[in-house]
């Protein structure tokens, strides 16, 4: 069987130049069944990843939607082992990309947790409030697994930092648009972040936080990214029942616009 890290990377080389998109799902929102339909939706609509959220009680990187989606999972009992279960099922689909918060990851031991993921199938791991400093035995962890820990990084970090995050990063880089939580904003402009990142990573750079529309999906590809993630817009469609696979389908096909 091929590892994770050989999973993404065959998934972004996959699209042939266009940039991946890589839409969020929270995992057991609205609950675990309709989650699972939700990211069965996004393989249909054209999806080359997926990132699945797993819901805790202080997501320090979320904003009020993602943050009210995993507030209602965990109030209805969802827990880490059902939703690596709900990533074994969409990793059938397409690749598929674990975010949880550091506390989930070591309380249950970081070996067992990558074991885990390899096990169901699971490509990658994000840890959003794990530290460049304190990321070593997780790394390690995953290597073993061969899981790829996914790291992100921010406008804001200086280019020492990124060389020292690009040397580890495996799979791809998570490139925070914007200073802040997660959210819906009006337009994206990362061209110049992106080409900075670009500098200092050899794994394919993707854009996240901020991106909702089809325009702001097509824009990201102009600016150079190699993959698109867009969760609070698909969260909120996803709370009030709109077709989530035309959805998607609409955002695939702004990264198949000529130019784009």
């Amino acid at each position: 069987m091929s590892t994770g890290i050989e999973r993404i990377a065959a998934a972004f080389t996959a699209t042939n130049g266009r940039a991946a998109l890589m839409p969020y799902l929270m995992g057991g929102f609205p609950d675990l069944e309709r989650s699972l339909a939700v990211g069965e939706a996004y393989a249909d609509g054209g999806a080359d990843l997926v990132e699945l959220g797993v819901p805790f009680s202080d997501p320090l990187a979320d904003g009020p939607v993602i943050h009210a989606a995993g507030t209602q999972a965990l109030a209805a009992g969802v827990t880490v082992p059902q939703v690596i279960e709900l990533g074994r099922a969409l990793s059938e689909r397409l690749p598929v990309i674990l975010m949880c918060y550091a506390n989930l990851v070591f309380a249950r031991g970081v070996e067992r947790f990558a074991d885990d993921l390899a096990t169901a199938n699971v490509s990658g791991l994000i840890i959003p409030d794990l530290p460049l400093e304190e990321a070593p035995g997780v790394l390690a962890a995953c290597d073993a697994a061969g899981i790829a820990l996914v790291p992100l990084v921010a406008p804001t970090t200086p280019e020492d930092r990124l060389a020292r995050i690009g040397a580890q990063a495996r799979g791809f880089v998570y490139t925070v648009s914007v200073t802040g939580t997660t959210g819906e904003r009006e337009g994206v402009d990362a061209g110049d972040l992106l080409a900075r990142v670009k500098g200092h990573f050899d794994v394919p750079v993707a854009l996240g936080f901020g991106i909702s529309t089809p325009a702001h999906v097509a824009a990201a590809a102009a600016a150079g990214a190699d993959g698109v993630i867009v969760g609070t817009r698909l969260v909120r469609a996803a709370a009030e029942g709109e077709d989530m696979r035309g959805v998607v389908a609409e955002l695939a096909a702004a990264l198949d616009r000529p130019g784009a």
